[in-house]
């Protein structure tokens, strides 16, 4: 990353709090490939289940409650566990392979800046329509070359997920909540109602028990890696980056989460990379570091100015 992304307004971050933001970002991007192995053994609605039953057991025993009412919590919590999780889960498990689900539900940030503007009355600048048109141009990249490792479904699932993502980042940011972990364990257990149904519903009795007792430590080592590992740890380490630094010192790192995603995939998976996934992860991340990044610079030139 570059000069802006390493300095704040108390000088430069220490070496030891940007690994621990490559770490998350790291955790954050190899998930997807965690996720692609568990679904191998737990049907996707179930799997969700799991991951926001032990978000929630026992850390809501160790964290107190947010103050904020229970109806935003509940709104998060279906939006990100059902509408989030719940659909890219089903779309990873046949319809979009790891490394293209970890570029594409990045395109959250787009639906936030647009629910942003539509709530809030913000304008859209320049920068943020070439951001759009860019990451725009990905995913119309990847639709024309879906084949075996994506389906129009998969994409199509994928991008109601990060529409979700985007809802539920507004419902956080309009709440006014300070600590997003805390938040995010206690939303957590409105997401098992509709994923328990939802799973019950459609994978069925049968489908459940047998995953249950057929799953291997591989799929288990995923339940827990995805509750503690993705999300206990990442939001609490993340919060804790965001509380000792400016934001546009940390947020940048974001962009390497699908850098990590692909390149995972890629090596654990053996998912091809063929110039068209190149591209179309040129053309989002490119989008998203000037959604990301040009705000910073423009800050940095009028303070030089």
């Amino acid at each position: 990353m570059g000069e802006s992304s390493l300095s704040s307004s108390q000088g430069r971050v220490p070496p030891l709090h940007l690994l621990l933001a490559l770490a998350v970002v790291a955790v954050w991007g190899t998930n997807f490939v965690v996720i692609r192995v568990a679904l191998d053994d737990l049907p996707p609605l179930l799997f969700a289940a799991l991951r926001f039953t032990f978000a929630f057991l026992p850390a809501a025993f160790f964290i107190r409650r947010p103050q904020v009412r229970w109806q935003i919590l509940a709104a998060y919590g279906v939006l990100i566990g059902f509408g989030q999780f719940g659909l890219l889960y089903i779309a990873m498990r046949s319809d979009i392979s790891p490394g293209l689900a970890s570029l594409v539900v990045q395109s959250q940030v787009f639906f936030t800046i647009g629910l942003a503007m539509y709530f809030g009355r913000e304008r859209l600048r320049l920068f943020q329509i070439a951001a759009l048109l860019l990451a725009s141009a990905g995913i119309a990249v990847i639709l024309a070359h879906t084949d075996g490792s994506t389906t129009p479904l998969g994409l199509a699932l994928v991008l109601v997920a990060a529409l979700s993502w985007g809802i539920g980042n507004h419902i956080a940011r309009t709440s006014g909540v300070t600590d997003m972990l805390s938040f995010v364990v206690w939303s957590s257990v409105f997401a098992l109602p509709p994923l328990f149904i939802g799973s019950l519903l459609f994978e069925g009795p049968a489908a459940i028990s047998a995953a249950l007792g057929d799953a291997g430590v591989e799929a288990w080592a995923a339940v827990l890696w995805q509750s503690v590992g993705n999300t206990l740890f990442g939001y609490a380490a993340w919060g804790w980056l965001l509380a000792r630094h400016p934001a546009a010192t940390i947020t940048p790192s974001a962009l390497l989460v699908p850098v990590f995603g692909m390149t995972a995939s890629a090596m654990l998976l053996n998912e091809s990379l063929p110039g068209w996934k190149l591209l179309a992860a040129a053309l989002v991340m490119g989008g998203l570091a000037i959604n990301i990044l040009w705000p910073l610079a423009a800050r940095r030139m009028s303070y030089r100015a």
